[in-house]
């Protein structure tokens, strides 16, 4: 299959998409930690328009409507690349609701094994597609930030972001 990518601005700052065939494999920011080697992201398809020929428009405005509060969950073909565990960890991340927060120990107990905690922090920091699988919803036990690939300023923009459109009022989230 074709993998291929092209970079949008937001308020994050620069994002490259990643696509393979017709699903979105990864979005990474700038200095992502543990992101893709360059030469693995495919030929940079975009022609500046954002177009249907780029094949990554409807990312883009999906994207475009997250970070204005206008879309609270994302609508995409995705094609994450993991094992079986990250895949099964990934899932659940889809199913963390706008606006709110999991531990890792939550996502734990969510797959059967309290104890599985630290493998789920591993998973959750190899998941390529930020924001678009919210990764960012996962803090610690004692409700701190921690790591996220993208640091925890973009993290914690997230989360201000989320907490700001959901009505949960300041402080909630973590």
């Amino acid at each position: 299959m074709e993998v291929r990518h092209t970079v949008v601005d937001s308020p994050l700052g620069a994002l490259t998409l990643v696509a393979e065939g017709e699903a979105l494999s990864g979005v990474y920011f700038e200095n992502h930690q543990r992101g893709p080697a360059p030469d693995a992201l495919g030929p940079n398809v975009e022609d500046g328009s954002g177009g249907p020929d780029s094949g990554f428009g409807r990312a883009r405005r999906q994207l475009a409507e997250y970070f204005s509060g206008r879309r609270t969950h994302f609508d995409l073909p995705l094609a994450p690349r993991g094992d079986s565990f990250q895949q099964r960890v990934w899932k659940l991340l889809e199913q963390i609701p706008y606006g709110e927060t999991r531990t890792y120990g939550d996502l734990a107990r969510e797959l059967g094994d309290p104890a599985l905690a630290q493998a789920v922090g591993s998973a959750n920091g190899r998941n390529p597609l930020s924001i678009v699988v919210p990764c960012h919803r996962v803090i610690g036990a004692d409700g701190r930030l921690t790591g996220y690939a993208g640091g925890l300023r973009r993290k914690r923009f997230l989360l201000d972001l989320e907490e700001s459109h959901a009505g949960t009022g300041p402080g909630r989230l973590f």
